[in-house]
């Protein structure tokens, strides 16, 4: 399979590394020196791109990739508010997608966790839910697509939340942290679930998941060791995306 990649930081590195493990091409790699190069025939012979990039970049270059008739799989996280309606619209217009907020396969099954426990604490209003996200601090965006979307799946099956918002975002010490420090207004209120971030180092990611009450506390973390396991994942939808086409996500991949 040729695969083309759009950012070439650290994550970018490590997936050319996965892909040529595996047996795959990288055909074409575009970073911010080189945007002509979307219209290259090296990219337009891809048969899939992997784009990780920055929340403001991605959606520009999901339409530069879709113009040129290639499949992307993204894991860039924060263009979602101003850009799904855009996004499913390009989809139904017979382009492909594969997005998720987080490729690795613990978080995969940490996810179902997620939702599992949130359906059973339905029963139990007893015991508030919290969260905290921990990234590097190169990491722009708070709180993570991650967190966001384990958040969303809280809502949706646990009745006495209505919307999350962000919390307060510190570094390691506890000290606010970049133009995101303040947390947004509400986010104390009794139906919102809260999520904190902390930015530290180059932690490449932690979440947490805590059910509180007055008699005990019932927590669950996932904690990643590196970023091999996101750039192995990308790499595996990029195979899945491939064979399929649509709006994909990591619940078909490891379905």
């Amino acid at each position: 399979m040729k695969i083309s990649l759009i950012g070439y930081g650290k994550m970018g590195r490590m997936i050319e590394e996965i892909a040529l493990q595996r047996g795959h091409t990288i055909s074409c790699i575009i970073d911010i020196d080189n945007q002509e190069d979307f219209e290259s025939e090296a990219f337009r012979s891809s048969d899939v791109a992997i784009e990780f990039t920055t929340p403001q970049a991605a959606y520009g270059n999901y339409l530069r990739a879709f113009a040129q008739g290639v499949k992307v799989v993204s894991g860039s996280t924060g263009w979602r508010r101003d850009h799904e309606e855009d996004v499913r619209r390009l989809i139904a217009e017979g382009n492909t997608l594969f997005w998720a907020s987080n490729f690795s396969v613990g978080v995969a099954l940490f996810s179902q966790l997620n939702r599992r426990l949130a359906e059973l604490m339905n029963d139990f209003p007893a015991y508030d839910v919290s969260m905290v996200e921990t990234h590097h601090v190169h990491k722009l965006d708070a709180p993570s697509g991650t967190a966001i979307t384990l958040a969303e799946d809280i809502l949706a099956r646990l009745d006495r939340k209505k919307r999350w918002a962000k919390g307060v975002v510190t570094d390691a010490e506890g000290k606010p942290w970049g133009d995101h420090a303040a947390a947004d207004a509400g986010s104390d209120a009794s139906d919102v679930l809260r999520i904190d971030a902390v930015r530290e180092d180059e932690v490449p990611g932690i979440h947490t998941i805590t059910y509180e009450s007055d008699a005990d506390l019932i927590s669950i973390t996932h904690s990643a060791k590196s970023r091999r396991g996101f750039a192995l994942g990308a790499v595996l939808a990029a195979e899945y995306t491939h064979k399929h086409s649509g709006l994909l996500t990591i619940d078909d991949l490891f379905s």
